[in-house]
């Protein structure tokens, strides 16, 4: 098979196209021929070696996969070769061939396309972010940082099908289109003075009652000046940094506004709560399929060119989700 290869940690262009042995499936796991990969944030900290949880050199990058099972390993059942599944895996999705654990895969419904199913991981992280960390009410109003990229996205396409108020704070003006057209109110976050600015904004918007929920996968600045922006008690979640800086939050500014502040580690949910990631992307699937959802594809690339896709990302350059291809 053709895998995208890491080597050593560096920039996206030191990562190599190689030919490698075809992956088989251990106990509880299945081989799937890769038809569509998805590509995020995460995996441009990998192969830079600034994620949290780095693999051995060297390394297949990629999380997250749509295709089609070409063989199980012993003690499978659910799973039987032919079938169209959606997977998650820590490492090993750029690749033509991919070896997940069968309950890390979930059946993709007829209608949906590999490349649909791929981009649609990402609303995992906004699922949990919301309805689990979060404790989202029908009605909440939920601000979004990060609207324009791919976890924000999902962020608000979901909480406004879930029914939520939903705020999105976006960096450029182009990113605002999708949010917009999710039914979401448009905060400026590239303006001066977001610190103040920020909070009056959320306040003219909401009629002064400020935001519910705040879904952040920024940090930095936007994290600071959001967090002036909640509700008596309301609720911030911590998704990531792409803004580069890690925040710090003052203990007794939590006691004082009568806050939360909560963190995300999507892949701990498909360890330790299977049966519940399943379940949730029944639901996000379903959501799709009554148009609810509209995953947000911005380029699709044969897989020689992974390492120009995390380069993009890079260089803040990408509005939506970009797809694999390894059929070209």
């Amino acid at each position: 098979m053709k895998a995208i290869l890491c080597r050593a940690f560096g920039p996206p262009d030191t990562l190599s196209l190689e030919t490698l042995p075809d992956p088989v499936p251990g106990p509880g796991e299945v081989a799937i021929a890769t038809r569509a990969i998805g590509v995020n944030y995460p995996d441009l900290l990998v192969v830079t070696g600034r994620y949290q949880n780095l693999p051995p050199f060297p390394f297949i990058p990629g999380k997250e996969l749509a295709g089609i099972v070409t063989a199980v390993g012993p003690d499978v059942q659910a799973l039987a070769p032919g079938d169209r599944v959606a997977a998650a895996v820590e490492h090993g999705a750029f690749a033509e061939a991919v070896v997940a654990p069968a309950r890390q895969c979930w059946k993709i419904p007829d209608g949906v396309a590999f490349d649909v199913a791929a981009s649609m991981l990402v609303y995992q992280t906004a699922w949990f972010a919301l309805t689990d960390r979060a404790q989202y009410q029908p009605g909440e109003t939920v601000l979004v940082l990060g609207a324009g990229g791919g976890v924000g996205m999902a962020c608000v396409q979901l909480a406004a099908a879930l029914g939520a108020t939903v705020l999105a704070g976006v960096s450029r003006p182009e990113r605002a289109t999708i949010a917009r057209a999710a039914g979401a109110h448009i905060i400026d976050l590239s303006r001066p003075g977001l610190r103040d600015r920020l909070r009056d904004e959320v306040r003219t918007a909401t009629g002064g009652h400020m935001a519910d929920i705040v879904l952040d996968p920024v940090g930095g600045d936007a994290f600071d000046a959001a967090l002036r922006a909640l509700a008596w008690r309301g609720r911030l979640v911590v998704i990531g940094f792409a803004a580069g800086r890690i925040p710090e939050v003052k203990a007794n500014y939590l006691l004082v506004k009568n806050i939360a502040v909560a963190g995300l580690q999507w892949s701990d949910y498909r360890q330790r709560w299977p049966d519940r990631v399943a379940e949730a992307q029944r639901e996000l699937f379903a959501l799709y399929k009554t148009g609810k959802l509209a995953p947000q594809i911005a380029a699709r690339l044969p897989l020689a060119q992974a390492g120009e896709a995390l380069a993009r990302l890079a260089r803040n350059e990408v509005l939506g989700k970009l797809v694999l291809s390894p059929l070209g």
